[in-house]
């Protein structure tokens, strides 16, 4: 894909417009689409999916049944629905699947973010360790119980993990009191084979079959125990982030063009570097402690984004948020049903269909 150069992000943060209209989005193609036709349409395509979602599963549920439920729920339309009904969509499969897409929202809008901020087409919302420290502090928590991490719950456990891998990865990633990209992603890369080995060897160590089972399910990422209870914080995390993170996509897009370009557009590069990573891995630590290890969402997203949208922030953001919802509703309901009555982890999944999309990326990217 072309990097933008210091003439394009001056050109883009100055706001200009095509005389006459509306700006345009444009794709790598010449391929132009209208975001504010394109936002309402995906944000459609959520909803859909989500209720389409909500009706799969090892008890099928019609479409209309789950519009009832809702509605009654909300605001008391309609007659009350049969208890069965009421129990499976509203206290079982509508928080999972609203926690699905809050995740994959969430995880694409660190893939964009840490791939700008590092310029780093294979940036992740992993590759700092975080997922890896928050997956050995769940392992502890697993096996060896909650006294062996100070009392706390399993996902409290993991955000302190991944807090910890946080503060590690930037502590090693410094040079003259200074964040280097190469050395982040190098430090990053080496904690998380440190953490997955230490993850091994916990549960090597472990007391019996099912505590391995749990930890191997955890790490390859399950949303089995969703509930209304646990909606509520990374729904709150990844809607603060995302506000706090609009109104600078300028500034991601001046980053994304290469250190020199944002200093000469007035960026103070080192200190709005080291508080992007730490919203960033912060906002992966409480989907991680919600969800477990569920990879290839903040890598793939953004990519496939930017082949409709191009590179400009403001509006790869907003559509990789939605698109990264989307999928990863899709991706959990195919977890529910393919091998039903039983549930493959959600990461499985996801590397499935993430895994030949990056290659697909990848063959496009060198024939271009």
């Amino acid at each position: 894909m072309r990097r933008q150069t210091p003439a394009d992000v001056r050109a883009d943060t100055a706001g200009r417009r095509p005389p006459g209209g509306r700006r345009p989005v444009r794709g790598r193609r010449g391929r132009i689409t209208s975001l504010p036709v394109v936002i309402p349409l995906l944000f459609l395509l959520l909803l859909v999916t989500v209720c389409a979602a909500v009706a799969v599963g090892s008890v099928g549920v019609r479409p209309a049944t789950v519009l009832d439920v809702v509605a009654h729920r909300l605001v008391g339309a309609g007659p009350p629905p049969a208890v069965m009904d009421d129990q499976i969509v509203w206290n079982l499969r509508l928080p999972r699947v609203l926690l699905a897409a809050v995740v994959g929202a969430g995880l694409a809008v660190v893939g964009v973010t840490l791939q700008a901020t590092v310029r780093n087409p294979l940036a992740d919302p992993y590759v700092l360790g975080v997922s890896a420290g928050a997956g050995l502090m769940a392992a502890v928590a697993i096996t060896l119980g909650s006294a062996a991490v100070a009392g706390l719950s399993t996902s409290a456990a993991a955000f302190v993990g991944a807090l910890a891998a946080t503060a590690a990865v930037l502590g090693l990633s410094r040079r003259a009191g200074r964040v280097v990209p190469s050395r982040l992603v190098l430090a990053g890369v080496t904690l998380s084979y440190l953490f997955t080995g230490a993850t091994s060897f916990v549960i090597f160590r472990g007391s019996n079959a099912e505590a391995a089972h749990s930890v191997l399910f955890w790490l390859l990422g399950s949303l089995s125990e969703s509930s209304w209870s646990n909606l509520s914080l990374p729904a709150a995390a990844v809607l603060i982030v995302g506000l706090c993170l609009m109104p600078r996509t300028r500034t991601l897009n001046a980053l994304a063009a290469g250190d020199d370009a944002a200093l000469s557009l007035g960026v103070p590069v080192h200190r709005v570097r080291v508080r992007l990573l730490i919203t960033a891995s912060l906002l992966t630590g409480v989907l991680v402690a919600v969800s477990g290890g569920i990879g290839f969402v903040g890598l793939v997203v953004p990519h496939l984004v930017r082949l409709v949208v191009g590179p400009d922030h403001r509006r790869l953001l907003p559509t990789a948020l939605l698109v990264g919802a989307t999928y990863l509703v899709v991706a959990d309901a195919l977890s529910r049903v393919l091998v039903r009555p039983e549930e493959l982890p959600i990461g499985i999944v996801t590397a499935v269909l993430g895994a030949p999309a990056f290659l697909w990326l990848l063959r496009r990217s060198e024939a271009s």
